[in-house]
C-alpha cells in the first residue's frame, strides 16, 4: 500500500518516521521544504503536493495545525479522489469540520478517517503513542495495520468525528493539569520543600499523571520545551469550550484555562512552548521553579511494540 503524508512538524514528522521505520512505502509533502528533503535523504519519495498524493497513493495522512490548513489540502485532494482512496486526518481539529471535509472525500467515492493521536511527541517518534479512530468498520480494518506501526493502543470510536471530540477532550484535561502542576510546584516552593522530593511525593500519590511524569520534569529541568506550543493548546481548549457551548454545559475552570493561556501568549508569544506557562508564578513569586537531575528532554524508554486494538468494555 503507498501511504501518502502531509505534515512534518512536531508530531507529524514523528508519525511519518514510524511509518517508514517499520518499511512502509510512504511518500511526502509538507510547506518546509527542508523537512521534505530530510525525509527523502531518508528513502521517503517527494510528493510534489496534495493532488499528486491522493492520485498516487492509496491512502493519504494529514497531520496539520490548523482546520483551515486542512481545509485547503482536502479540496486540493478532492480531484483525485475516488473508490479505494482513503484520507486519513490525524490533525487536532474541529469535530464538526472534519465531518464535513470527510462527507467531501466520500462523495467523491473515497472513504474518511479523522484518527487523532494522544500521549507526548516522544511517544509519537517510537510509535508508542495512543490512537483514536472515527469511522465506519470496513474503513477501520483496512486502515487498522497502517495505525499498527504509528501507535502502540489504537481506539475504534464509531463514526467520523467522534475521535476529534475525544482528542479535544483529553487535551483540555491536560492543559488544566498542567496548570494545576505549576501552582502544586510553586506552592512547595514557596513552602520551603526541595522540588526532586515535591516531584516524587507527587509521583507516587494519588495527584499524579501522566502531564506530571513528564511535563513536570521539563519544567524542573529549565527546558520548558515539550514541543507543543500555546497556540496550539489554545486551539484545542478553545474548541472543548465551544463544545460546551454548543451542547449548553456552563463550564466553570475552562474559562480561567483559556485565560490563563492566553495571558501566557501575551507575555511570551504565541508560539512559546506550552509549559513556560509556569514563568507566570515565578514572575509573580520571585521564585525559580527548578531543580537537578531533570532532562532536558523526554526520551520514551519504552520498547517500540507493534500496535493493537482497545477493546471497549461491553
Amino acid at each position: 500500500m503507498n501511504i501518502g503524508f502531509i505534515g512534518l512538524g512536531n508530531v507529524g514528522g514523528k508519525l511519518a518516521g514510524s511509518l517508514m521505520r517499520n518499511g512502509k512505502n510512504v511518500s511526502v509533502h509538507d510547506l518546509n521544504k527542508n523537512f521534505v528533503k530530510s525525509f527523502v535523504e531518508r528513502g521517503a519519495k517527494d510528493g510534489s503536493n496534495a493532488h499528486n498524493l491522493m492520485q498516487t497513493c492509496d491512502v493519504v495522512i494529514t497531520c496539520l495545525p490548523t482546520p483551515e490548513a486542512s481545509n485547503v489540502i482536502v479540496k486540493e485532494m478532492l480531484p483525485s479522489v475516488g473508490p479505494g482512496k482513503i484520507w486519513m486526518e490525524m490533525s487536532t481539529t474541529d469535530a464538526e469540520k472534519v465531518k464535513k471535509l470527510a462527507g467531501l472525500v466520500v462523495a467523491a467515492g473515497g472513504e474518511a478517517v479523522d484518527c487523532p493521536v494522544s500521549g507526548g511527541c516522544h511517544r509519537a517518534d517510537t510509535g508508542n503513542i495512543s490512537i483514536y479512530a472515527g469511522c465506519e468498520r470496513k474503513t477501520f480494518d483496512r486502515v487498522l495495520p497502517i495505525l499498527t506501526h504509528m501507535g502502540r493502543r489504537i481506539l475504534h470510536v464509531g463514526d467520523v468525528g467522534t475521535a476529534s471530540l475525544l482528542k479535544v477532550m483529553t487535551n483540555y484535561l491536560a492543559t488544566a493539569n498542567l496548570i494545576t502542576v505549576c501552582e502544586a510546584l510553586t506552592v512547595m516552593k514557596a513552602a520551603g520543600l526541595d522540588m526532586g522530593m515535591a516531584y516524587e511525593a507527587i509521583s507516587m500519590s494519588s495527584g499524579t499523571s501522566f502531564v506530571h511524569e513528564t511535563e513536570s520534569q521539563l519544567i524542573l529541568s529549565g527546558s520548558r520545551d515539550v514541543s507543543f506550543t500555546m497556540d496550539l493548546v489554545q486551539k484545542d481548549i478553545g474548541l472543548f469550550q465551544k463544545i460546551a457551548d454548543d451542547h449548553g454545559v456552563p463550564l466553570e475552570v475552562s474559562p480561567l484555562v483559556i485565560d490563563i493561556i492566553s495571558d501566557g501568549q501575551k507575555r511570551y508569544g504565541p508560539r512559546a512552548q506550552s509549559d513556560r506557562i509556569i514563568e507566570r508564578l515565578e514572575e509573580a513569586t520571585g521564585l525559580s521553579i527548578l531543580a537537578s537531575g531533570f532532562p532536558l528532554e523526554l526520551i520514551d524508554d519504552e520498547p517500540e511494540q507493534r500496535g493493537k486494538e482497545v477493546v471497549v468494555r461491553q
